[in-house]
């Protein structure tokens, strides 16, 4: 799955550093907005509770401080509907960094010639760098797995085999189950295997580091561990770096065809 493509909501549910990913100082979130309209950021907006959706923009911050003016959307019973809405669940990005806030009440006022909507200031806003939480998304033709294995009380213990969403360097972020296993920040996992494409099973000791929920657009949820590698046997990292440097190039010679 092509995460970042099709994901529609990112949920952190636990991480060693929130405030990594979670801003919740107001001055800092109105710089983020007044960045926004400078760069005249698209964003999409999801109504909440429900699916629909819309293209949208923040115009301008208000004179207050405490609210913003939303675009609103050229179709009448769109806006019928965004202002019957508890919220809005609105995803955009600011130089290459993910931005997802919610804004509470939308209500339906005029800017110049258009609609648009006043809703307050977000109290909190979710910021994903690349860097930090994608790296290389796991092709949809390839089945990149981690086998983890899980000690039970009567000593046998039992074998988790779970895809592997994107993979870096320095560590991987799988898909959980809900249940059963608790992936919490500051786990270990000792005894793991990566298992690539065309090579040996790489064996690995993990360390998770956050906890995410993952929405898709057609709504399936799932639970994303990203974990930090640790003990990594020698030459583990180059055979790591050489897939992704192969996947990468596979993409952009594809892109090149299409292009």
């Amino acid at each position: 799955m092509a995460i970042e493509q099709e994901l529609t909501r990112v949920e952190l549910l636990q991480a060693d550093d929130v405030s990594k990913y979670v801003l919740k100082n107001e001055r800092e979130i109105l710089s983020i907005m007044r960045q926004l309209v400078d760069a005249r950021s698209l964003l999409s907006a999801r109504l909440v509770p429900g699916t629909d959706a819309f293209l949208s923009a923040i115009l301008r911050v208000a004179d207050d401080g405490r609210s913003l003016i939303l675009d609103g959307s050229p179709d009448v019973l769109m806006n019928d509907r965004i202002e019957q809405a508890a919220q809005l669940d609105c995803v955009t990005q600011l130089d290459k960094v993910r931005i997802q806030f919610r804004l509470e009440r939308p209500v339906l006022e005029a800017f110049g010639s258009t609609p648009a909507f006043r809703a307050p200031l977000p109290a909190e806003l979710l910021r994903l760098q690349r860097r930090e939480f994608y790296r290389l998304q796991a092709p949809v033709t390839q089945s990149l797995t981690c086998t983890v294995p899980l000690p039970e009380d009567d000593g046998n213990g039992r074998e988790l085999t779970l895809r592997i969403i994107d993979i870096s360097g320095g560590g991987v972020a799988i898909a959980v189950p809900p249940e059963g296993v608790t992936f919490a920040p500051g786990s270990e996992f000792t005894g793991c295997q990566i298992r690539l494409p065309d090579s040996a099973p790489i064996p690995a000791r993990l360390v998770v580091r956050n906890l995410f929920r993952l929405t898709t657009r057609n709504g399936v949820e799932m639970l994303r561990a990203g974990c930090q590698f640790s003990g990594m046997p020698r030459g583990a990292d180059e055979v790591i770096q050489r897939y992704i440097l192969k996947i990468e190039r596979e993409r952009s010679a594809r892109q090149r065809a299409l292009g």
